[in-house]
């Protein structure tokens, strides 16, 4: 099960943060819903890996026949892994690129603010609250913690949904070997 959990789990959390540095500098971080919406998606579609180890462990680790609780284990110890290595990833590129995803997040979160229109004074709190935050996120106590939890709960649905649906054996059956 570790076996399964450390290989599934590690390629989900590099290739999630490959892509997602992909598609931000592919469409920038100007409109940070787009990045935040696009940065799920990714996600989503790349932890349909866990689907897959699960899927292996239950066909080669256990003749195609598994118990919710054991498929719920390889999957969550899947996203636990993709989490960590996700969370190294995101630290990796922060580190090479100078932090510059902070500055350009905030200002794109700044030009939003400043879109609204709003009074002088809701524009300048709101503001404050973005260099707050971004304060808060240069702390690696805070960003660590953040970046990983970005992440685990949607590897931890996926989990759960996929090892409900695999357990039953007639769910994309294992083939029997020639």
């Amino acid at each position: 099960m570790l076996r399964y959990s450390l290989i599934f789990g590690s390629v989900i959390g590099v290739v999630v943060i490959a892509f997602m540095i992909v598609v931000m500098l592919a469409m920038g971080t100007d409109d940070p819903g787009v990045s935040e919406l696009m940065g799920y998606a990714v996600m989503l579609a790349v932890l349909s890996l866990v689907f897959i180890g699960i899927k292996r462990f239950r066909d080669v680790e256990h003749g195609g026949v598994i118990k919710f609780t054991q498929a719920a284990g390889v999957g969550i110890g899947i996203a636990v892994v993709a989490g960590f290595f996700y969370t190294i990833s995101w630290e990796v590129y922060l580190h090479l690129s100078d932090f510059a995803f902070i500055d350009a997040y905030a200002e794109g979160l700044k030009s939003a603010v400043i879109a609204e229109g709003l009074s002088a004074d809701e524009q300048a709190a709101k503001l404050a609250e973005i260099d707050a935050s971004m304060a808060n996120y240069a702390n690696p106590l805070v960003r660590v913690p953040i970046t990983f939890i970005e992440i685990f709960p949607v590897g931890l649905l996926v989990a759960l949904i996929s090892a409900f649906v695999l357990k039953n054996p007639k769910v994309l059956p294992a083939r029997a070997s020639a």
